[in-house]
């Protein structure tokens, strides 16, 4: 059980007029939950890719709504949307999937509320994990509910092909819904929890799922456009295989990229540098109860 921290003298008082509930399972709801995320968070960097992020986007909060309806927060200020939060429980396993306060009424408590009703849905859980941006007010906010921040990497770029000349010995072929078991079993093997009803999302609404099951054990890999999204495996050599195979498949002309890795995902970091990506730094992976899964890397979205 996650015990609450003590709260010191100097903490803000509320902001007065401000209304949290629960997000209903509405387009309204869900364009308003997208609005304040792009505003907190910034929107897509390509306008051509606009209206394609922000059906994904609102897609997965109305599918959150529906399986966490107690985890799934607006605040509201004079009837304007000025934060969410967005979280699900998984097997023990709680995960902040979404937090966002509209940067004109950050500092003035709208997040902590936002927050207290979100931890309350992850009660009982032993592990908690979040992808954090490099936001103080966000990074201060995890750290009092008690998550450890991993600062993380991320690869970009243009694939360079002359590194994926060798396939491996390693056979990987496209997934689908038969191989979900497959999936949950992986899952609970790095993480402690299936992502369960997250893969049927995952399944709809990315370009392909790639599996690879052998002897020498298992794994699986979501690719969308350029991003490699989730990828676990029960080993480094699989995870390389499936990574490897993931960028070979990224269309000519598109951007790369891999996110959120921590320290222990040089493997990652390894084939990155192979085919010609870029390493920079960007945000933290936050976790409860639990060290960083390797390999792993992590969707923002579902983590």
């Amino acid at each position: 059980m996650w015990a609450k921290r003590p709260r010191g003298p100097r903490r803000r008082a509320r902001m007065a007029g401000v209304i949290v509930r629960r997000i209903q399972d509405t387009s309204a709801d869900a364009s308003a939950v997208r609005e304040v995320a792009w505003a907190a968070l910034g929107g897509p960097s390509e306008l051509s890719d606009g209206p394609r992020r922000a059906v994904l986007h609102e897609a997965r909060t109305r599918h959150l709504v529906g399986s966490d309806p107690e985890g799934c927060w607006l605040a509201e200020l004079d009837g304007r949307v000025v934060g969410t939060a967005l979280s699900l429980r998984r097997e023990g396993v709680w995960v902040l999937a979404l937090f966002a306060v509209h940067p004109e009424v950050q500092g003035r408590g709208v997040g902590r509320m936002l927050l207290e009703r979100a931890v309350v849905h992850g009660r009982g859980c032993l592990r908690g994990m979040l992808c954090a941006s490099s936001s103080q007010a966000a990074v201060r906010s995890y750290r009092r509910a008690g998550f450890t921040l991993h600062p993380t990497m991320v690869l970009r770029g243009a694939v360079d092909r002359s590194g994926l000349l060798d396939p491996g010995d390693i056979p990987v072929h496209p997934g689908g819904a038969a191989q979900l078991h497959l999936l949950d079993s992986v899952d609970r093997r790095l993480r402690g929890a299936a992502h369960g009803v997250d893969h049927a999302f995952l399944l709809a609404h990315h370009d392909e799922l790639l599996v690879a099951d052998s002897l020498a054990g298992s794994g699986y890999c979501y690719r969308d456009g350029g991003a490699v999204k989730l990828l676990a495996a029960t080993s480094r050599r699989i995870a390389t295989r499936l990574l490897r195979e993931a960028l070979a498949r990224v269309p000519d002309g598109t951007e790369a990229s891999v996110e959120f890795l921590t320290a222990e995902q040089e493997w990652a970091v390894d084939v990155g540098l192979e085919v010609g990506l870029s390493v920079g730094t960007r945000g933290y992976l936050g976790l409860r109860g639990m060290r960083p899964p390797v390999p792993y890397v992590p969707s923002g979205g579902f983590l």
